[in-house]
């Protein structure tokens, strides 16, 4: 039971950006109960016609979700609601937007009265029936007043093990880009381990190996588990290439990693291996690329021989 379903209290959101993400979240948030008002640039996705609509329906003070792509994408959405919301009304920025710009975002709009929060968001497209896990970042009396939210869009169980406040602005992010660095680095493990036993003669059920390590076994996770699905819905990986896009978060795990003296061979390889992806076709890179499009639903280029 969320926070709002205990206290009775009907909370209202407005969520901009209904994409991979965001259009789930709009979901999930409805079934436990509170009213969203999703806005998206394309009108079949979207409840309202503009922003303009989107913040004349919230109640004041305003509750609203940022979950559009970081950088560019998202400084224009801060910017426009730095020019239509007011005093009191808070933001939560959702995507994966780097920590110093949280830092700058939080700025921008304390100028107008408004508060912010920054939310590293995990659990990718499965997030609508698992779930997300959640880090954030901002003011303690801020982060209260969102919790219904966080609550609502969090697993079952209990709040220490799906939710964190991290610390003041930008850390919920930071938390993210490292788990997101950590993440490189685990993909990378199987799909080198993968590649060896694709690689030997003697190994004549790779699939079935992944499959008997899901239970009991150390290396067990949900990684492996959508592993083992992306092998049993393409077996050979034929429809993958061994071309594996970098979207930030492990640029800037290597670049906080060189700033603070911590070494992270791992994550820095993992990196590394992707980069080298965009000469090579390894059947790792393969097993890469098909374990982001499992859980996050990126996309995936077809080798070039069958295009």
């Amino acid at each position: 039971m969320t926070q709002s379903e205990r206290t009775g209290i009907k909370v209202h959101i407005g969520l901009i950006g209904l994409g991979k993400m965001g259009f789930n979240m709009r979901e999930r948030l409805r079934r436990k109960g509170l009213t969203v008002i999703g806005f998206d640039r394309n009108p079949d996705l979207s409840d309202v016609a503009s922003l303009d609509e989107l913040v004349k329906m919230l109640p004041v003070p305003r509750l609203v979700w940022v979950m559009v792509p970081a950088g560019l994408a998202t400084d224009g959405v801060i910017q426009e609601l730095s020019s239509r919301l007011t005093h009191g009304d808070l933001v939560i920025d959702g995507g994966n937007s780097k920590f110093t710009d949280d830092q700058r975002h939080g700025l921008e709009l304390l100028e107008k009265g408004v508060s912010f929060i920054d939310c590293g968001v995990s659990g990718g497209v499965w997030g609508l029936e698992n779930g997300y896990g959640l880090m954030v970042g901002g003011n303690p009396v801020d982060v209260e007043r969102a919790m219904p939210v966080f609550d609502a869009l969090g697993p079952e169980g209990s709040r220490e093990e799906r939710f964190v406040h991290v610390g003041d602005s930008g850390a919920g992010h930071y938390a993210k880009m490292v788990h997101n660095g950590i993440e490189y680095g685990l993909m990378q493990a199987y799909a080198e381990g993968y590649e060896l036993l694709v690689a030997k003669d003697i190994i004549k059920d790779v699939p079935g190996t992944f499959r008997a390590w899901q239970k009991g076994t150390v290396v067990r996770s949900w990684l492996l588990d959508l592993m083992v699905k992306a092998l049993e819905e393409d077996p050979e990986l034929s429809k993958v290439a061994g071309y594996v896009e970098d979207s930030g978060e492990g640029r800037w795990t290597v670049e906080e990693a060189i700033a603070n003296e911590v070494a992270t061979p791992a994550i820095t390889a993992a990196l590394f291996a992707r980069f080298a992806s965009r000469q090579e076709n390894a059947p790792s890179l393969k097993m890469v690329a098909a374990l982001r499009n499992q859980f996050g639903g990126h996309a995936v280029r077809a080798p070039k021989d069958s295009v």
